[in-house]
């Protein structure tokens, strides 16, 4: 798989499972300056992680923009691709660059989490 190519570290899932939580919370924050409604009444950004040893599970949760089926689809469907790629795209497009702090890029990050798990559940 093109993910152990990628990473070395099996450990690195973790890092990258939060980058992903923090660009949903920044995507988040970013739509709501225009959009304030979006913010609900859990408007401060939080990524929570959970650990179930008897299950062998560990949940990576946030109250970021979330994703629709289809960009689900699109975004997790096809290694490489990157929701938040697209994203700085649209922005750099609108020419607003300068308030988005960004982290993940690439679009391989989710797929670290193979690395560690035979079954990973996506919740939006």
């Amino acid at each position: 798989m093109m993910v152990h190519s990628v990473y070395s570290d099996r450990d690195v899932f973790l890092r990258e499972l939060i980058s992903n939580g923090a660009d949903a919370c920044e995507k988040l924050r970013f739509e709501a300056i225009t959009r304030p409604e979006l913010l609900g009444e859990d408007a401060k950004p939080r990524i929570t992680i959970s650990a179930d040893p008897d299950n062998k599970q560990l949940a990576v949760e946030d109250n970021g923009i979330g994703m629709g089926r289809e960009e689900m689809a699109e975004a997790l469907g096809t290694i490489a691709r990157s929701g938040t790629r697209a994203f700085i795209e649209r922005v750099e497009a609108d020419k607003a660059t300068e308030d988005s702090q960004l982290i993940g890029q690439f679009g391989v990050g989710f797929y670290s989490a193979f690395m560690v798990a035979d079954h990973v559940d996506v919740i939006s």
